[in-house]
């Protein structure tokens, strides 16, 4: 039986060891409920977490390891011929094996030895599929038995089935931080690896990007160029145009919503409103580069300006669209949590409708809209098709809108593209960059928890 199959027949069992833990516990009681500790659905729980916990250790563990295993006892059987190649030999072999396990190979075009070893893989991964079957549902089955045999009404079931979910809390927020760390660390590591070929100084203050490392001493440009700051440039611009059009129409917008729409009309638009985040950039990038650069281009050109087809106006533009439910979905949510208190004291001051909103509700309301906002720069920051299909992927130290930008995500990502091997200055610039874009990130978190703070103990 198959991994996935086995998992669900392990729910379907779970909820019927629920179903007699539940009836178990009746029976015990004679029917009077406040006989038993815990309610009957915590009994319920408990038979089922018991059937479902040990046998999902066991069938994590062996999906763990029995790829690794079998691999060593195949490999163990092949001709000494195979079994004495470097590491780097040994791994085509390896992948040989498995393209034959898949069908990518043809057996006519493969050593015969190959061939046995991908079938005896094979018979191996199915007779552990087979023990892998029988040992999950016999450990549950036996697991149910025993959990519904130990209901009482003395039993702390409703005790028991909370310290699982304390522990599966802990054990979740501990893989969160681990994570975290993680990435943290791996692109920390790799980016050290880069600033010893690479000065740091020349990537944190050169002004020319041009990554590109020639494969012979004699060709022209075998030295690439690490400037970082015609990117962070890009970046800053294409996200300042966004906010531009983001910030006043998504916090109007919110005001709108809360302030003055009537319910109906609230129902229809803001949902109509938060579609806009649902879209895929891929389709805003079309929609940058086949209608607004286009647009902008011949608009220019009627009022004397050169606007280039690929141009940091027209991926702002067209990112602040996209990034407008950001800002007024938190902002109106922020603005409606406002105690109605608040309301109603400044119109008994004689506070006009107006004055409420900017010097009451607006205030009070900051560390939602704050938090919109840093929200949506975050997402502008971190965008990527739209400023490849409208603003192109030259890095240039320009502030004109009107001429094409890159930023840093989209220099990731062509940085990374296709196979590469992560031992040469280009190949490690992107986690360099990546690194510097998570200390920015993290600079505005701070700025914006900060403003955050402020204010939340000014109006609490």
């Amino acid at each position: 039986m198959q991994p996935q199959t086995l998992f669900w027949l392990l729910l379907a069992l779970s909820a019927y060891g629920y179903y007699l833990g539940r009836k178990q516990a009746l029976t015990v009681s004679g029917g009077k409920i406040r006989t038993l500790h815990s309610l009957p659905d915590y009994y319920g729980y408990y038979v089922a977490l018991w059937c479902a916990l040990p046998a999902l250790a066991i069938l994590s563990l062996w999906l763990l390891l029995d790829d690794k295993l079998i691999l060593q006892w195949v490999l163990a059987e092949l001709p000494p011929a195979y079994r004495n190649l470097p590491q780097d030999r040994l791994s085509l072999t390896v992948n040989v094996i498995y393209n034959l396990l898949a069908g990518e190979r043809q057996a006519g075009d493969v050593d015969p030895a190959l061939v046995q070893a991908a079938e005896h893989y094979r018979q191996l991964k199915s007779l552990g599929y087979q023990a892998l079957t029988v040992l999950v549902l016999a450990g549950a089955t036996a697991a149910l038995t025993w959990a519904r045999r130990r209901i009482s009404p003395k039993l702390r079931a409703r005790n028991r089935v909370e310290t699982v979910i304390r522990i599966a809390l802990l054990l979740s927020s501990v893989l969160a931080i681990f994570t975290t760390i993680g990435i943290v660390l791996s692109v920390l590591f790799e980016a050290l690896r880069f600033f010893e070929m690479v000065s740091p100084l020349e990537f944190l203050f050169g002004l020319k990007w041009s990554p590109q490392i020639a494969l012979r001493a004699d060709q022209v440009g075998a030295s690439g160029s690490f400037g970082f700051i015609p990117l962070l440039v890009g970046t800053l611009l294409i996200t300042a145009i966004a906010m531009a059009v983001a910030a006043p129409l998504g916090l109007l917008s919110a005001v709108y919503l809360s302030e003055f729409a009537r319910t109906r009309t609230r129902a229809i638009v803001k949902p109509l409103l938060e579609v806009l985040a649902g879209i895929p950039t891929v389709v805003y990038g079309f929609f940058a580069a086949l209608v607004v650069a286009p647009w902008l281009r011949d608009f220019g050109a009627q009022l004397g300006l050169t606007i280039s087809s690929e141009s940091a106006l027209a991926a702002g533009l067209v990112m602040g669209i996209m990034i407008i439910p950001f800002v007024s979905s938190l902002a109106d949510d922020a603005l409606t949590a406002v105690p109605r208190s608040l309301r109603e004291g400044a119109y008994g001051l004689g506070a006009t409708q107006a004055e409420t909103i900017t010097g009451v509700l607006l205030p009070a309301a900051l560390p939602g809209i704050v938090s919109g906002m840093l929200l949506a720069v975050s997402r502008a920051i971190g965008e990527t098709m739209i400023v490849v299909m409208a603003a192109g992927m030259t890095a240039k130290l320009t502030l004109n809108p009107l001429d094409s930008v890159t930023t840093i995500t989209v220099q990731i990502v062509s940085l990374l593209v296709g196979d590469q091997e992560f031992d040469s200055p280009k190949t490690l610039a992107a986690f360099a960059l990546g690194l510097t874009l998570f200390v920015i990130t993290l600079g505005l978190n701070l700025v914006a928890l900060h403003v955050v703070r402020k204010y939340r103990e000014q109006y609490e």
